[in-house]
């Protein structure tokens, strides 16, 4: 199986996310060509700031393996780790990182620093960026669109009825 196959499943479990109203972001673990952890993102489900997609999967494989070491292991992930799943990873000795959509805002694998490259680590990753990017993207984008449309309608949903109180308050 090739990158764009992991990724895609890694896009399944953010489908996953945007489903239950979290932010979309998904991740796999793969060892020996075999999906070994599954996660996407429960922060807000949980309530709980570790719950990203990649700690889960990373957990999740960890678990299968019987083992922190999860040495001959590639992950895939839908965005760029941010500065917590990328330790996660150092931590874990994931081999290989693969991820979508950069992070801007918030990436530690390559866009803010490269927490998966740092020399002064016992361990490092390597990382390729950009796989199935634009799928990646789109359904970041698309759900924090949807967010601002609705803040925008429930706000003046807000406004309208306090404007139909004000006029029912004039007509008495």
């Amino acid at each position: 199986m090739n990158h764009e196959t992991f990724m895609k499943q890694a896009l399944d479990e953010a489908l996953k996310a945007e489903a239950i109203g979290e932010v979309p972001i998904g991740a796999v673990v793969v060892h020996h060509g075999e999906i070994i952890g599954r996660g996407h993102n429960l922060r807000e489900t949980e309530q709980n700031p570790t719950y990203h997609a990649e700690m889960i999967a990373i957990n999740e494989a960890a678990e299968h393996l019987g083992s922190w070491r999860l040495e001959d292991c590639t992950i895939y992930v839908t965005l760029e780790p941010c500065v917590m799943c990328a330790g996660a990873i150092v931590m874990s000795r994931i081999p290989v990182v693969v991820y979508g959509a950069t992070d801007p805002k918030g990436g530690c694998s390559g866009s803010l620093m490269n927490l998966l490259t740092e020399q002064r680590f016992n361990h490092r990753a390597t990382v390729i960026k950009g796989i199935c990017q634009e799928e990646c993207s789109v359904i970041l984008t698309e759900f924090f669109r949807n967010i601002r449309k609705n803040k925008v309608a429930r706000h003046k949903g807000v406004v309208n009825l306090e404007v139909a109180a004000q006029e029912e308050e004039m007509k008495e």
